[in-house]
């Protein structure tokens, strides 16, 4: 990956979105929720909470920048914008 973010920014990889109910039922894309979880694979030198490679729950998705790098697509977000870790 050749993102590299800057101070109190991190990059994040959403999770893939449910696209299926409990019950068995499938989802359309527009009806699928939006993922908040995202596992971290770059951080910015800023940050020291948050470490590559832990799955992170964050807020407010319209202040993320998501870019795409080749087929991938990836999330920066703001350090405070990080609500918590998932273990």
């Amino acid at each position: 990956m050749n993102i590299q973010p800057m101070a109190d920014y991190i990059v994040v990889q959403a999770e893939e979105a449910v696209s299926k109910t409990a019950s068995g039922l499938y989802l359309p894309g527009n009806a699928q929720e939006k993922p908040k979880t995202a596992k971290v694979v770059a951080v910015g030198s800023g940050v020291g909470e948050v470490k590559v490679g832990e799955r992170v729950i964050y807020k407010n998705e319209y202040e993320a920048v998501n870019v795409k790098v080749g087929k991938e697509e990836f999330t920066l977000v703001y350090r405070a914008n990080i609500i918590a870790t998932v273990k």
